[in-house]
């Protein structure tokens, strides 16, 4: 079980699988939505419980995806690709060892100029 919570803890989410691999995404939403790039895990919704949703908003990013995020505090919680049954949460939400490392990176085509990646993963372009 791996548990988790916004900063201000009002949203928990508890994962009752082992996390796969993450990936860093460098688009520019995601740079938007983090301030910098977003590293999150896929996960069968079945698998995640949530807790204080009533906290939990919307941003409809696209005809394809939506991101999920705290009313109170700001914190980026999910990518949720709306017409699959799995979601994407934020690795900075977990509590404790994760157990998992990146995997790659996507959209490298987009990445801000102000740093490198240099991990030795690979980079996808999209």
């Amino acid at each position: 079980m791996h548990n988790g919570s916004c900063l201000c803890g009002a949203v928990k989410i508890a994962v009752s699988v082992a996390l796969p691999q993450p990936n860093a995404c460098h688009c520019t939403a995601c740079r938007k939505q983090t301030g910098h790039y977003g590293a999150s895990v896929d996960l069968p919704r079945s698998a995640v419980r949530v807790t204080g949703e009533d906290h939990v908003r919307w941003y409809q990013s696209s005809d394809k995806v939506r991101r999920g995020f705290c009313d109170i505090c700001g914190s980026t919680l999910f990518w949720d690709p709306v017409h699959h049954d799995w979601t994407a949460i934020a690795m900075g939400v977990f509590d404790g060892p994760t157990d998992t490392s990146l995997s790659l990176h996507i959209f490298v085509a987009e990445k801000g100029d102000y740093y490198a990646i240099a991990d030795g993963l690979p980079q996808n372009e999209r």
